[in-house]
């Protein structure tokens, strides 16, 4: 390794210690509560399953191994959500790798990303978008090496990473479209390659036990996505007024992106050479899954929430660089880096300010305090543990699993109260007085 390699090296660990420090600080001490996302996530991993009436199980899971470790420290689900965005930041940093002779492309492709505020902004929520982030960066570098090396541990790779991907986000589908049409195109044009195959085994291996699941519960998750589509209600100007708000929403996205770039790129020249399989694959992954994102909200004539957008743009700045790279002056990185450290100082400043000023945010809310009165009343007429939460939603009482000290198990449905005798029931004032009623607490 070279003394150039070696700084780019101590630069781009710098840059992903000092986003996992600040965007784990940052709410930590200006929020209150956790947001509602990771609540919603915690509220599930109290009741682990192989999938939920909204989404599969991955990102419930991977918060109940913190909840293992750490209990209910809200800093340690901020940190969680840092660890999965840097990881990401890592593994799109190697993947660069694999496109560049010139290590200093490799870190302004990651750099980039800074000025896309998916990666940054919107990260201290820890959802089902940030836990895609990893396993569409390492299903996207393992396809590559697959059909790059065609070795067998690299497409059994892939085949595990695209799995955990979907039990994240359903939508992760799109990613695996998008490359399985790059793969068809560039095997179509010389010999079949089998070996692709492989990946298939691990993959419906671990994604078998939630497909069982998903048919047990009449694909209660696929209906929710299609539900929060709008599906169903649509006039015909939605099939036009739905896909053009989509494209309006995506420039605005990566305008900040964009003004970065115009600092290292002199012109933008665009010359496509289409027998060229790196360019190939970056414009699959990239640009394929955001335009089959918009078929569909043509086609079905429904809204694509921005927020669902999120991992979707991960390896844009390695796209945009490849193509530009010959029109790339690195004299003019001082342009760039004032840009950058801008929006990376702006990013938290912008977070914490709004945490503070604004008073009736979900991360305002006083979890802790209704836990500790709720406990208080139970210590008072009850010796036995708290066992169940039951009724209520995700956020009232996800609020209470999570603060209460003996980390009850969520329960949506009713039953009977025999089958629940050391159980929360929540409810209305409307619905009697043997039920608790939060309001009574804030």
């Amino acid at each position: 390794m070279t003394v150039v390699e070696r700084k780019l090296n101590k630069i781009f660990y710098i840059f992903i210690g000092l986003h996992l420090i600040i965007w784990t600080l940052i709410p930590t001490f200006t929020n209150n509560n956790l947001p509602l996302d990771t609540i919603e996530k915690l509220a599930w991993a109290s009741n682990l399953d192989w999938g939920f009436n909204k989404h599969p199980p991955a990102s419930a899971f991977f918060v109940e191994v913190f909840y293992q470790i750490f209990g209910s420290n809200d800093w340690a689900y901020y940190l969680l959500s840092q660890i999965f965005v840097v990881f990401s930041f890592f593994v799109v940093w190697e993947f660069s790798k694999e496109f560049f002779s010139n290590k200093n492309y490799s870190l302004l492709s990651v750099l980039l990303l800074e000025g896309i505020y998916f990666y940054n902004f919107t990260t201290p929520e820890f959802n089902v978008n940030i836990c895609q982030l990893p396993f569409w960066a390492l299903s996207v570098l393992y396809a590559w090496k697959g059909f790059k090396n065609n070795k067998i541990i690299d497409w059994l790779l892939f085949g595990i990473f695209a799995a955990i991907g979907i039990l994240s986000k359903y939508l992760f589908i799109y990613l695996l479209i998008a490359m399985d049409v790059f793969l068809a195109y560039t095997f179509f044009k010389k010999k079949f390659n089998y070996k692709c195959f492989i990946s298939l085994v691990p993959f419906l291996l671990i994604l078998s036990p939630h497909l069982i699941w998903l048919i047990k519960n009449d694909y209660i998750t696929i209906l929710y996505g299609l539900h929060r589509t709008g599906t169903g209600d649509q006039d015909f100007i939605d099939h036009l007024i739905y896909p053009i708000l989509f494209l309006v929403k995506q420039i605005g996205i990566l305008i900040p992106f964009f003004i970065m770039c115009f600092f290292v790129i002199k012109k933008f020249k665009l010359k496509f050479n289409f027998n060229d399989q790196k360019l190939l694959f970056l414009l699959a992954i990239n640009i394929f899954p955001i335009f089959l994102m918009f078929i569909t909200s043509m086609i079905m004539g429904v809204k694509i929430r921005t927020m669902w957008m999120t991992p979707f743009y991960l390896f844009f700045g390695v796209l945009i660089i490849y193509i530009f790279q010959s029109q790339t002056n690195l004299n003019k990185i001082k342009g760039f880096i004032s840009v950058f450290v801008i929006l990376f100082v702006f990013s938290p400043f912008a977070y914490a300010y709004v945490s503070i000023t604004e008073t009736d945010k979900r991360t305002d809310y006083p979890g802790k305090k209704i836990a500790m009165e709720v406990q208080k009343l139970w210590d008072k007429n009850r010796n036995e543990k708290i066992v169940w939460v039951i009724g209520g939603d995700e956020w009232v009482a996800g609020n209470l699993s999570y603060h209460l000290k003996d980390r009850p198990k969520w329960v949506l449905e009713w039953h009977s109260r025999d089958k629940f005798p050391e159980a929360i029931w929540l409810c209305g004032k409307k619905q009697g007085a043997t039920c608790l009623d939060l309001n009574d607490y804030k």
